[in-house]
């Protein structure tokens, strides 16, 4: 979810006069802002029925999450840059009409690359579209406004937040003209259409009377550094870490090495850098960037990871995995509200909301511990309101306090600066948990077969299988629930299933063993698949855990104040 408006809140107005149309015109924006935070949630929920429909392996899952923020994070930057050379309204428009065609494209693949490619267009033309609606807020609405319209973007991420998981679910659940997963993307064309007439009938017209210059080379290498960080984390597991993928990871760090060297120089031969270099000599910045790449890869990662875990482990239809994430998103509300009282503790907020947060991630351990593969949303609720709560209480003064030490004329690249690692510590996220959580399903599932072993056994005594053929249907369960619970195509059954299901019916004598048999290894699996799938959500939440711990420590770097009238920033 992109929070740009709290970030360019911090710049000063200074339109002599107020637009006309500007609160018609800021509908617009914020109409553009939803399709945004919509497309960002909705493949959490209804990943699972993309990847059932077009085929793919885990990794698919992650990247039609991953390759729409990570095209947003290296596109948000230059997108800005693109307003105030050609014309905010000009380059909104364009994105708009980019970003509605690229959900078409969404809503018609037929394969997971064609998918995935499609959420890298919303993604890079979603960059184009977002910055210039902020832009021009600052210019069509005088100081005395300015708060109160930056003030509607809380209100509508918390909708969205809430909204888009139960819309996602639904829309998949309602298979509308037998589109299923495909509404999801359908339904932005009505919103892109509106926002475009929107767009040329009330958006106002101009450009900045000093447009810097197009840093593409510093584009080229902000992309390709990102790229070479995520790619590597996405597909490694499935290729089970070629040196390749190492390669890449350390790759990605000359790069961005080569990148920060790049500006520098651009800087000091009077250009215009992508990054003013001076930012990363302030503590405040460079540790805010730190806080953020590790708290955004964690509430990312946290999503994704929840979504599979409650629609392919426990079983929960779309529409009930989406409800199930209600909570989260209406404690994120609540944080929100409650930060606004008490933004005079500045940093404390920060601080307080990583461990109300982290404390909730807890709770959700020790609901999982408790429940089993048995839970309920219900029993879900109390951690995730709590997961939520302290969430909002570290977004809402995030930006301001990380702006705290930044000067006026480096606003607008620290804004967008912030803004770019936020959807890449997304991207970052969602690959690495992804990673870690399909990495340990494999062994978890056999693990839980393993421990279901001397149930399973006394079941097969129980049908007369015995002896050697009794040894080969258990440790054929064993192989089937690793393999099924690892594969890449989930419609493909593995070879050890098909000699498990062989092994089943030459076991047993006659058909009621044979019946008794399946019973028991179909009761075993279902229970060893959840069982699986639990212990890997339980040790992802004790990652996720660790991040939001680190991202209190790494929070020291931060001001412990948001610069006010005028005071220093180093309070």
């Amino acid at each position: 979810m992109t929070s740009t408006g709290v970030a360019l809140d911090s710049a000063p107005a200074t339109q002599p006069a107020p637009y006309r149309w500007r609160w018609a015109a800021l509908f617009v924006i914020l109409a553009a802002e939803v399709m945004d935070l919509l497309d960002a949630v909705v493949t959490n929920i209804a990943g699972p029925s993309m990847r059932a429909d077009l085929g793919g392996g885990a990794s698919t899952v992650q990247w039609l999450g991953a390759a729409y923020t990570l095209a947003m994070a290296v596109g948000l930057i230059t997108g800005g840059r693109l307003g105030d050379i050609h014309g905010r309204r000009l380059m909104f428009l364009v994105g708009a009409a980019g970003f509605t065609a690229g959900s078409l494209l969404c809503a018609v693949a037929q394969s997971p690359g064609m998918l995935i490619g499609a959420r890298v267009v919303q993604g890079l033309f979603g960059a184009v579209m977002l910055p210039q609606g902020l832009g021009m807020i600052k210019e069509m609405f005088p100081p005395k406004e300015m708060q109160a319209a930056f003030g509607l973007f809380g209100p509508v991420m918390g909708l969205s937040a809430v909204g888009g998981p139960i819309l996602a679910g639904w829309l998949v659940e309602a298979d509308y003209a037998g589109t299923g997963w495909r509404m999801i993307f359908l339904i932005n064309l009505p919103l892109g259409a509106a926002a475009l007439l929107g767009a040329l009938r009330l958006l106002p017209r101009g450009r900045s009377p000093q447009a810097p210059g197009l840093d593409i080379p510093g584009m080229l290498l902000a992309s390709l550094a990102a790229f070479l960080l995520v790619f590597p984390l996405v597909q490694g597991r499935e290729r089970d870490w070629p040196l390749w993928a190492f390669a890449m990871l350390a790759a990605s760090a000359a790069v961005f090495v080569l990148f920060g060297r790049y500006e520098s120089r651009r800087s000091r031969a009077g250009g215009d850098p992508l990054v003013v270099p001076t930012l990363f000599r302030k503590r405040g910045f460079s540790g805010g960037m730190a806080v953020g790449l590790v708290f955004f890869s964690a509430m990312n990662g946290f999503m994704l990871v929840f979504s599979l875990y409650t629609q392919m482990g426990l079983g929960y239809s779309t529409l009930r995995a989406g409800l199930a994430m209600v909570p989260w998103s209406g404690g994120m509300v609540v944080g929100f509200g409650l930060a606004q009282a008490v933004q005079r503790f500045g940093r404390r907020v920060l601080h307080g909301g990583a461990l109300v947060m982290a404390l909730g991630v807890l709770g959700v351990w020790f609901t999982l511990d408790r429940a089993g593969a048995g839970v309920t949303p219900w029993q879900l609720t109390p951690a995730l309101v709590v997961t939520g709560i302290g969430m909002g209480l570290l977004m809402a003064p995030f930006f301001d306090i990380v702006l705290a030490g930044v000067e006026q004329h480096e606003t607008g690249s620290a804004a967008g600066t912030m803004t770019a690692m936020q959807q890449l510590g997304s991207a970052f996220g969602v690959a690495l948990l992804g990673t870690v959580f399909f990495g340990l399903l494999g062994g978890g599932v056999a693990s839980a077969a393993d421990d279901a072993a001397p149930a399973l056994r006394a079941r097969l005594a129980a049908a007369q299988v015995t002896g050697a053929a009794q040894d080969a249907l258990v440790r054929g369960l064993h192989d089937c629930g690793r393999d099924r619970a690892t594969a890449k195509d989930p419609e493909a059954a593995p070879a050890s299933c098909a000699r498990l299901e062989r092994d089943a019916r030459a076991a047993a004598a006659s058909p009621q063993a044979r019946a008794a048999v399946a019973r028991a290894l179909q009761d075993t699996g279902r229970s060893a698949f959840q069982g699986g799938f639990g212990t890997a959500m339980k040790t992802v939440l004790w990652v996720v855990d660790g991040m939001l711990l680190l991202t209190v420590l790494v929070a020291f770097l931060l001001p412990r104040k948001a610069r006010e009238d005028g005071e220093g920033a180093g309070r």
